[in-house]
């Protein structure tokens, strides 16, 4: 029941804190992957890629990944509460506050400082994903060949996309995800 209590807590702070959207989420995703080893960094990885290509938000479907991995459907569900509860409750003090004080100097002075802090933290856990997905630092650490730092395959994957989006950026997202899905399973990523 305490781990139980913990994970409520944890994911309710993430959606406190996690200004920004989803994204925003990830640093503290992360947080608890090295915490409280609930899910690895390699989880996060695959999380992210699975949320970013289906419905919902990115933290929302981690939260239920979480709790439904360690306590079935209802942890799944609580996680999931849990992570969303402060946005309702912030929304609606901010709606009953941001009417009265929408001319205010310092609520302007907030907005302009939590927009480069959301920045910084999306940036991060760009990069985080990035090394974790092209870079395999984990496996380099068991097996001390040099060799296993790179993922090539993913490299290469990342490479091209990368190419054929700039060569066609009017192509829909979701097209590159499935592209990005079906080279996956041809090359056993």
């Amino acid at each position: 029941m305490k781990t139980f209590l913990l994970m409520c807590w944890e994911f309710f702070k993430t959606g406190l804190f996690a200004a920004g959207g989803g994204l925003a989420t990830i640093p503290f995703l992360k947080e608890m992957s090295l915490k409280y080893r609930w899910f690895s960094m390699q989880d996060l990885t695959t999380m992210i890629a699975v949320s970013e290509s289906t419905p919902g938000p990115l933290g929302v479907n981690m939260a239920t990944y979480v709790g439904n991995s360690m306590y079935g459907f209802w942890g799944g569900l609580a996680a999931t509460l849990s992570l969303a509860a402060p946005s309702v409750i912030v929304i609606l003090i901010i709606a009953r506050m941001l009417e009265k004080f929408r001319n205010s100097d310092v609520v302007n002075g907030i907005f302009s400082g939590l927009r480069p802090a959301v920045v910084g933290f999306i940036l991060a856990a760009v990069l985080d994903i990035y090394l974790t997905s092209l870079f395999g630092w984990s496996t380099f650490q068991k097996t001390g060949n040099p060799a296993d730092l790179f993922n090539w395959s993913a490299i290469i994957l990342f490479a091209v996309l990368l190419a054929f989006y700039k060569k066609f950026p009017k192509t829909h997202p979701l097209w590159i995800i499935l592209m990005a899905g079906a080279a996956g399973v041809a090359l056993r990523l």
